[in-house]
């Protein structure tokens, strides 16, 4: 809230947006600083996703458009903000356990943390768990959202080499990619 409150953050919950979890976009023209978050996230990965947001508007509040966004920077203030939540059992100790773990090297994206993601998604409701390609066998057709349908094939180091049956063409998957629809 200090945050928030101090940079007159204009804090929109949004609702789910499969391309991105959170958005932060700079104070202009009379507009406050304004952050939105996906609304569907388990307060672990809200809190994380906002936090994420916030390391980037301290940024820019620092550095404005002479850094990258995701650059050496960002990561350090990233890294100062998250780790004034650690250790005063606001996370479970497994949440916790895999932000200190990927504190070294944090990743642009919170999607891109592939441990931390299997972590928070044990967070989430069991309703709202869909089937993810990883835990299709080889060969398994699946529907992506828009109706394209793919075939599950092997990984090649972190993703699957997926065939979409339509074009023929190749596409990689992360594991933690979530499928509408399955068969084996």
């Amino acid at each position: 809230m200090r945050y928030l409150l101090h940079y007159k953050v204009h804090l929109t919950v949004s609702r789910e947006r499969r391309s991105l979890l959170g958005d932060y976009r700079h104070a202009h023209q009379n507009r406050n600083h304004r952050i939105s978050v996906n609304g569907n996230l388990n307060p672990y990965a809200f809190l994380i996703t906002l936090i994420h947001e916030l390391a980037h508007l301290v940024t820019f509040e620092q550095f404005s458009h002479r850094v990258q966004a995701h650059g050496k920077e960002w990561k350090q203030l990233y890294r100062q903000l998250l780790e004034q939540f650690l250790g005063k059992e606001i996370f479970p100790p497994d949440v916790e356990a895999a932000l200190h773990r990927s504190l070294h090297n944090l990743p642009a994206s919170s999607c891109a943390d592939e441990p931390l993601m299997r972590v928070l998604r044990q967070h989430d409701p069991p309703d709202s768990k869909q089937v993810l390609v990883e835990e299709l066998p080889e060969g398994a057709l699946f529907e992506i959202e828009g109706g394209r349908v793919f075939r599950k094939g092997k990984k090649l180091r972190k993703r699957y080499q997926c065939k979409e049956l339509a074009t023929g063409k190749l596409y990689l998957f992360s594991g933690l990619y979530e499928v509408l629809n399955h068969q084996i």
